[in-house]
């Protein structure tokens, strides 16, 4: 429900964007879309009853043939490394776009902007955004490759809404400068994660 508000919310920009640059443009829906979709391949997997092997370390019954700490992505579907990267993608712009629109919205509301009640829900509903990301994340098995390619995708998004010109509306033209640091400083923050995992967390590689 919330994604559909969100393609709303994004609509008259949409109409007056090329169709060619439309996937970059609804950044917040389009991450919650990335993420249920991933919620919604869990469910669908988790119903499809695979055999099941007993994990040696934990003892817990575990899907075959996947390796334990990527148990809980099923191919039925989609493949196994596409499943996981998808998954990766959806927390990561999550995290990234929630922390921007936290960002964008509370610089409006610091230079005087009203507190209304959409903004305000705005401001809670991408709080909830980050939340869901970080708690995903912190389990979700991914290579570093795999992260560095969602980095890449990130980055081609902050070029073409910030260097091309098609970014999301802000509400003051003032803040453009604001959003696109923000944007990259989270882009660049992203990279330095999965560095960071990859060096403390060698397990999940």
């Amino acid at each position: 429900m919330g994604s559909l508000y969100g393609y709303y919310w994004y609509h008259e920009q949409l109409l007056a964007t090329p169709l060619v640059w439309w996937i970059f443009t609804p950044d917040s829906p389009l991450s919650t879309s990335f993420f249920t979709l991933t919620l919604t391949l869990l469910l669908l997997d988790t119903r499809e009853g695979k055999r099941t092997k007993t994990c040696k370390r934990c003892g817990e019954r575990r899907p075959e043939g996947l390796p334990i700490s990527t148990s809980y992505l099923g191919r039925s579907y989609l493949s196994r490394k596409t499943q996981e990267i998808l998954g990766v993608l959806a927390c990561a712009t999550l995290i990234k776009y929630g922390l921007w629109a936290v960002v964008v919205i509370g610089d409006y509301w610091i230079k005087r902007g009203p507190v209304q009640p959409v903004e305000t829900l705005l401001f809670l509903s991408h709080l909830g955004m980050v939340a869901q990301g970080y708690l995903f994340l912190r389990h979700w098995p991914f290579y570093f490759g795999q992260g560095v390619l969602v980095g890449a995708w990130l980055i081609l998004n902050d070029y073409v809404d910030y260097a091309l010109g098609w970014h999301p509306y802000l509400f003051r033209p003032d803040q453009e400068p604001l959003a696109a640091a923000a944007a990259l400083a989270l882009s660049a923050c992203w990279f330095l994660y999965c560095l960071g995992r990859k060096i403390t967390a060698n397990k999940e590689y």
